[in-house]
């Protein structure tokens, strides 16, 4: 992402945006990626205002792997953050990266409308709500 760049964003993230992309980029640097070496960092808004950010964790077994977006929304749930608003996903790439079907699943447990951010070493963002991404998810009523 070039330093200094002013990128466009919606009215929820408003002057946090900057902070929320900066954080996605900075994490995807502590990535473990040694099998596909592809970087990614996510930053999640939660509804007070706190920023929890975290990197992809691969493993020899792909299925254990670890995206950037469930760990991320995972550090917000450990500190007794259940309402996200918003996620900026950033990828080491010529354009953005939209999150994995997993990811988008696990994302809507915690707000199927929340804002989605793909990020990436260019000026393009790719701007999403969840429910976009993942229409008709899978819920359950109780």
């Amino acid at each position: 992402m070039k330093k200094n760049r002013k990128i466009p964003t919606s009215k929820l993230l408003g002057d946090r945006a900057e902070e929320l992309f900066e954080a996605a980029r900075r994490v995807s640097e502590m990535a473990y990626c040694p099998y596909s070496h592809f970087h990614v960092g996510a930053a999640v808004l939660t509804s007070d205002g706190g920023i929890f950010a975290a990197p992809n964790i691969e493993n020899a077994s792909y299925s254990v792997t670890i995206c950037a977006e469930r760990n991320a929304a995972a550090q917000a749930v450990a500190a007794g953050q259940k309402s996200i608003v918003a996620i900026a996903l950033y990828t080491r790439t010529a354009t953005p990266s939209t999150p994995c079907g997993a990811c988008r699943q696990f994302l809507s447990e915690f707000n199927p409308r929340m804002e989605v951010h793909c990020i990436s070493d260019r000026d393009e963002v790719l701007r999403f709500t969840l429910d976009e991404l993942l229409p008709n998810a899978f819920v359950i009523s109780l």
